[in-house]
């Protein structure tokens, strides 16, 4: 259990990879609190998660991403019901599929507040507030490398987080905080399965290159460890291999 007695939060963790890793967080023995949109499948999550885990190492926050007080006040509950903050994950994102030419600016703003701002708030929570030091882990995609078709704000704003991934981990290496990201490549969650490029056959998809939310979470799990204590700025594909691929 490498993780105990340390506090972590997730965010997008009614679901899918933010799910997946709270239950690895738990596993290996953090508190874990679960942001997200909605209060009823964050207590869905939390039961599920509860059958596995002591109740008592878990919480709920209902968080909007894209609101910085709303930030703010997932934090600070966290930080009130376990004492301290070691480990954020910024897992919270939203994609569209839309040719360029049919895509508003209100598109755009839309996918950058959440996938973009929503992991700076919490970034810089992190450096206010977690004074004993730990990791933040940024779920960016190997879209900041390579991409496709109808999805440019979300390519542009995971690109964007890679980058700020490396500028937060200079920045916090004063204060003993590593930031880092993973960028996964196809993975069985809805998200992929509703890419139109997927259900027109224009992105093939080999099952051997679809991987499990169970593993992105654990290489989120290395990254907020004590194991990966000499890594910082990184941004590790988690694909299968895929990218090389493409």
């Amino acid at each position: 259990m490498k993780l105990k007695g340390r506090t972590a939060i997730v965010t997008g963790a009614a679901g899918g990879i933010g799910l997946a890793t709270a239950r690895r967080l738990l596993e290996e023995g953090a508190n874990v609190l679960l942001a997200d949109l909605k209060q009823d499948k964050l207590d869905a999550a939390a039961a599920t998660l509860g059958q596995g885990a002591d109740a008592d190492c878990i919480a709920t926050a209902v968080c909007d991403v894209s609101h910085e007080d709303q930030v703010t006040a997932a934090v600070d509950a966290a930080i009130k019901r376990f004492g301290a903050l070691h480990i954020v994950v910024n897992n919270a994102g939203l994609m569209i599929f839309k040719p360029l030419e049919e895509q508003t600016g209100a598109d755009w703003q839309r996918i950058l507040n959440v996938d973009l701002l929503g992991a700076f708030y919490f970034i810089k929570q992190s450096f206010l507030k977690m004074t004993q030091g730990g990791a933040v882990i940024n779920v960016s995609s190997v879209h900041a490398v390579k991409t496709e078709p109808l999805v440019a704000p979300y390519a542009a704003a995971k690109t964007a987080l890679l980058s700020l991934t490396r500028s937060a981990a200079l920045e916090g290496k004063p204060k003993n905080i590593r930031v880092n990201a993973v960028l996964p490549g196809a993975v069985d969650t809805p998200m992929l399965w509703d890419n139109p490029n997927v259900k027109s056959g224009a992105e093939t998809i080999n099952k051997d290159e679809v991987g499990t939310p169970e593993d992105i979470a654990a290489a989120i799990a290395f990254l907020a460890s004590d194991d990966s204590r000499f890594i910082a700025g990184a941004g590790i594909r988690v694909d299968g291999g895929r990218l090389d691929r493409l």
